[in-house]
């Protein structure tokens, strides 16, 4: 039987304005630490494992707290979860002003986790819910994706210019007066949504997702750096894998589960997931890498890196809003695995041109361009879903955004990070061996005879760019495959269920 389609909500598209700007920010701070790094390096001296932290951490709690945020503002109010994801945030990014070693930069890091696990799942369940039109919510979709893109080339951009001018705690202190500015226009402009019938609150299955998530990244993060043979590691992703199939299985018998896996049954469903995922994996490795080659190597300020940075957020810009347009045109399996092919020649294109800043401008704009299709790969997810199960559908579009930051991270930044230390003198110091800031610290306190040392980890750290890139084009080019088998060839988005 054929739902009931509600009437559209009249202040739909200002709603979204406020949806797309928090999404906006948060994106922008993940990409604005890429480039606080080096300051923040330089100013707390963090060790290896300490600096993988800060990076990691945040998708950590998102990744362990997305299913129970999301099923709690299901329930609670997706318009109350998602104010109080701001009040996090805003809290969050004070509390920077009080941290003066590594494990308190993480403490923070961490608390802003928490603020993003209500944000994240909350704008897309709205989106959702706001837009009964489904020709309606493919454009407003196309917006999100459009902010995310957006969101990451001005992070480098607006984290730049606070560096020139502040300390590298600016770059946390920038949320603050935009999350008060977004309490008070959701307040005005957001209308409240919930599931009508969530069922039965699953607490067993709360701290099975929790565990499990928790237990997986984690995992993942110490496995790609000390090893297969880590115990701790190799003790948590035994932990992880018992967790999560537990979870699975209950959410899979019950009739009002935590989180609706049954959303997987949809190819359509599968492919815009994969999609979210493999992008992200590939994505969160080399922008770290960028960032750090375009100031160690090509010696560019945070704010001129942040400007080099655009050619990816000028291709997203253009082909996100235009991607359900031309997905009506030519299919939106079309749009979503060619998308992921020109993301994928964009990471080639690095592997295959000699390296310099044309040949990153190239790739930046095909990557870019490529990403325009996450527009589409998020209309696909939602499209099936109904409007009751939006919190779900959202939890595993943003989970997999995470999971795979955390993936990219951990496994593509462990093969950059083994190829670098490959091509060092064995004799180097450590800590030269452990990341090009600390070679080229090293370095600078050798004098002028560390200027080989210099020259040798600036091209190691090239070559092993250049090898991750090559890494990322082939997984983006056998995940466009798998999705083009997945999705349906006549799936129509301006046609799919409300």
């Amino acid at each position: 039987m054929k739902s009931v389609v509600a009437p559209p909500h009249a202040r739909r598209w200002a709603a979204l304005a406020v949806l797309s700007a928090s999404l906006l920010l948060v994106v922008m701070d993940m990409t604005i630490l890429n480039v606080a790094l080096p300051e923040i390096s330089a100013d707390l001296k963090p060790g290896s494992i300490e600096l993988l932290w800060m990076v990691d951490v945040y998708s950590l709690v998102v990744a362990g707290l997305l299913v129970t945020m999301s099923s709690l503002g299901d329930r609670w109010g997706r318009k109350r979860m998602l104010l109080t994801g701001f009040a996090v945030f805003g809290v969050a990014s004070v509390a920077v002003l009080w941290a003066t070693t590594p494990a308190a930069v993480i403490a923070v890091r961490a608390l802003l986790g928490v603020g993003g696990a209500m944000i994240m799942p909350s704008t897309l369940s709205m989106i959702r819910n706001l837009f009964t039109d489904a020709r309606e919510r493919a454009t407003a979709l196309g917006v999100w994706a459009t902010m995310a893109a957006l969101g990451g080339a001005l992070g480098p951009i607006v984290g730049g210019l606070l560096l020139e001018h502040f300390s590298w705690h600016a770059a946390f202190l920038v949320n603050v007066p935009v999350m008060a500015v977004a309490i008070i226009a959701g307040l005005i402009l957001l209308p409240e949504s919930r599931n009508p019938n969530p069922g039965r609150w699953d607490a067993l299955g709360t701290v099975l997702s929790i565990v499990g998530m928790v237990g997986l990244v984690y995992a993942i993060k110490h496995l790609a750096k000390e090893g297969l043979t880590y115990p701790p590691a190799l003790i948590t992703a035994a932990v992880a894998a018992v967790t999560l199939t537990w979870f699975i299985r209950r959410c899979l018998n019950r009739p009002d589960p935590l989180l609706e896996l049954r959303l997987f049954r949809s190819g359509s469903f599968t492919s815009g997931t994969i999609a979210a995922l493999t992008t992200s994996i590939a994505m969160a490795a080399m922008m770290l890498l960028l960032a750090q080659w375009m100031q160690l190597v090509m010696g560019y300020s945070p704010l001129e890196t942040g400007v080099r940075l655009l050619p990816m957020a000028v291709g997203a810009g253009i082909f996100s809003p235009l991607a359900p347009a031309i997905a009506e045109r030519i299919g939106a399996r079309t749009v979503l695995a060619g998308g992921l092919v020109v993301a994928g020649l964009g990471f080639l294109a690095l592997w295959a041109l000699p390296l310099g800043y044309p040949s990153v401008a190239v790739s930046l704009l095909l990557i870019g361009s490529g990403m325009g299709s996450l527009a589409i790969a998020s209309a696909v997810i939602m499209s099936g879903t109904p409007a009751e199960k939006a919190g779900s559908a959202a939890a595993i579009e943003e989970t997999s955004y995470e999971v795979g930051g955390t993936l990219g991270v951990a496994v593509l930044g462990s093969i950059a990070a083994t190829a670098y230390r490959s091509e060092l003198p064995a004799g180097a110091a450590e800590a030269a061996r452990e990341s090009l800031g600390g070679a080229l610290e090293t370095a600078g306190a050798m004098g002028p005879s560390g200027a080989s040392l210099a020259q040798q980890a600036q091209q190691a750290f090239n070559d092993s760019l250049v090898l991750t890139s090559a890494y990322g084009g082939a997984l983006m080019l056998v995940a466009a495959a798998v999705i083009w088998w997945l999705t349906p060839k006549d799936l129509d988005l301006a046609k799919a269920e409300h």
